[in-house]
């Protein structure tokens, strides 16, 4: 038998195109993301052509690219968490300091990843839920437990690093 050849096969190309896995995705809970790591997934985003979208209650400039987008929901409490776990699939990277979100995206299959740089995992993510729960309490009854350490160049490095493995594993 002979392979399809004129308008079969450029049907069967066009069903192969729409059967093949699609691109990974970087999802960023951009509300809380610092600036320079923004722009670290920025520059990521053009050198290796791989779609950041920006997720946020309010309004974000970012760079006039064809790989770069931001989705603006609602105000509100977890509206943005919402629409990134609604959104992301298998094989994503999410970039968040929200630990039930890493833990929502995390179920999906999704990689989960902190602005220092720290990943998430299913083997982690249940002990970081535990401290935060912990901490609030703390802060509920009054204690001071004050807030995360200013990002300094090591974690931009760190960040850097755990995102340049992500997308060679992608290649």
């Amino acid at each position: 038998m002979q392979p399809p050849h004129g308008r079969a096969a450029a049907r069967l190309r066009g069903m192969e195109s729409t059967l093949a896995a699609p691109s990974p995705r970087i999802w960023v809970d951009a509300d809380a993301c610092p600036a320079v790591i923004r722009d670290i997934l920025y520059r990521a985003a053009e050198r290796t052509r791989i779609e950041v979208i920006l997720v946020a209650n309010r309004w974000l400039q970012t760079p006039s690219s064809r790989f770069i987008r931001a989705m603006q929901v609602a105000g509100g409490p977890d509206v943005a968490d919402d629409a990134i776990a609604e959104r992301v699939a298998a094989g994503d990277l999410v970039v968040t300091q929200d630990i039930p979100l890493a833990a929502r995206v995390l179920a999906r299959g999704a990689a989960a990843l902190d602005p220092r740089g720290v990943p998430f995992s299913p083997d982690s993510i249940a002990q970081r839920l535990s401290i935060r729960d912990f901490m609030a309490e703390l802060r509920g009854a009054g204690v001071q437990t004050g807030g995360p350490p200013s990002l300094h160049a090591r974690d931009r490095q760190a960040f850097a690093a755990r995102l340049d493995q992500w997308l060679a594993r992608q290649r």
